[in-house]
């Protein structure tokens, strides 16, 4: 499984990149985290909004901070 974070480096977009990984340590998630900010890249995945949060290359979320909760949902689905 691969979480990537989309986001050009604010503070909103590194606390998702945090949450991100919280969310994977405690799912135990065999999951890689990658944080993406090429705005070439993140334009790729359709994203207008950063912070984005995308999974397997799917777009779960755009213009808001998930919670460790919120994404550990997401990676159980």
């Amino acid at each position: 499984m691969k979480v990537q974070v989309l986001g050009t480096g604010c503070a909103k977009c590194k606390q998702l990149l945090a949450n991100a990984e919280q969310a994977v340590r405690e799912a135990g998630a065999p999951a890689e985290v990658e944080k993406v900010e090429d705005i070439q890249a993140i334009l790729k995945f359709g994203v207008m909004t950063t912070p984005a949060l995308a999974i397997d290359g799917k777009v779960k979320a755009s213009g808001r901070v998930l919670s460790p909760q919120e994404i550990r949902k997401l990676l159980t689905v």
